[in-house]
């Protein structure tokens, strides 16, 4: 395993632990089927009607795949390399009787089988960790049926440079939009380095793969807030903090 992915791997499973650690209280928010956004719904509302098979990649806490089955995916395999977040997701998909299965795998490389999956479910701090998007683009399309859809929902690329001031948005001096990568220094710990990709990096490497871009919508909401309740001015309104991309394997 890359040296830079190891780091990241040790940090992304102690952010984990949480997952353990507040078991009920993250049981008892899967079962109020909350964790998909109203515009998340709204695109893939018709997809999810149709009872499909769903491949959620760098699943992580997994509330999202319990939110799918119940919104009509006949079954959700979430991948994810944090066998601490994937431990956590299949005892709570257990305890909730959902047809969901974890596979504890490093993406790009997917222990899955050629078109399994009729969509393809990821994001929420989930391509920052990706070190060859267009690797990535490549296992998407491998892992869809024909005309199988990729849904992603994902924090803007630009997101790394807003800072968290309150009283006005600012761009962080330490930051570019067009760097490769930086030091995550709020969520998760240790340092861990996020790849940067910008919006233009991300629509080429999927049409490059051979998907057909159907919606690209931006969004002022970000996909994430702390816990802490702390309220930034950059997530007032302004400025974009969260994409969607759905796109059609061709």
């Amino acid at each position: 395993m890359n040296e830079e992915v190891a780091a990241n791997r040790v940090a992304w499973e102690l952010a984990s632990r949480h997952h353990l650690d507040d078991y009920d209280e993250h049981l008892a928010e899967a079962a109020r089927l909350k964790s998909l956004r109203p515009w998340e719904l709204e695109l893939l509302g018709p997809f999810l009607a149709q009872a499909p098979m769903v491949v959620h990649l760098q699943s992580g806490h997994g509330l999202d795949d319990v939110d799918l089955v119940a919104k009509g995916a006949r079954k959700v395999v979430g991948v994810d390399y944090s066998s601490t977040a994937a431990t956590a997701a299949q005892r709570r998909a257990r305890d909730l009787a959902v047809r969901v299965h974890y596979v504890v795998a490093e993406v790009p490389i997917v222990p899955l089988r050629d078109g399994c999956a009729d969509l393809l479910y990821t994001g929420k701090g989930a391509l920052i960790w990706m070190r060859d998007l267009q690797a990535w683009a490549a296992e998407v399309v491998r892992l869809l049926k024909p005309a199988g859809r990729l849904y992603i929902y994902e924090a803007h690329p630009v997101v790394p440079l807003w800072s968290w001031d309150e009283d006005k948005p600012r761009i962080r001096a330490d930051r570019s939009y067009f760097a490769k990568s930086h030091i995550n220094d709020s969520f998760p710990a240790n340092g861990a380095q996020e790849w940067q990709w910008s919006l233009g990096d991300i629509v080429t490497a999927c049409v490059r793969a051979g998907l057909e871009i159907e919606v690209l919508e931006e969004y002022a909401e970000p996909f994430w807030r702390p816990g802490d309740g702390h309220r930034a001015a950059a997530w007032e309104g302004r400025l974009p903090n969260s994409f969607a991309l759905l796109a059609r394997k061709r």
